[in-house]
């Protein structure tokens, strides 16, 4: 019952705590289009192709960008 209990906990925490914004993005680094000390990824998810600077995947969804204001 113990087990059961804090298996319920985790995956309460891990619902409040997981990024929304890119929780269906799955992204892939494809270290072949690197430019310039950018690193290229890809999502799996939705195709959309970004660059960063940091060396690691994108925070926010490439095709659903929440600062862009709608016409």
């Amino acid at each position: 019952m113990l087990v059961v209990a804090g298996l319920i906990i985790a995956f309460v925490l891990v619902l409040i705590l997981s990024n929304r914004r890119t929780r269906s993005c799955r992204w892939r680094a494809d270290r072949r289009q690197d430019r310039d000390g950018q690193s290229y990824y890809r999502c799996m998810a939705c195709g959309a192709q970004v660059f960063t600077s940091t060396g690691k995947p994108p925070l926010d969804c490439a095709v659903n960008p929440r600062d862009v204001p709608e016409d």
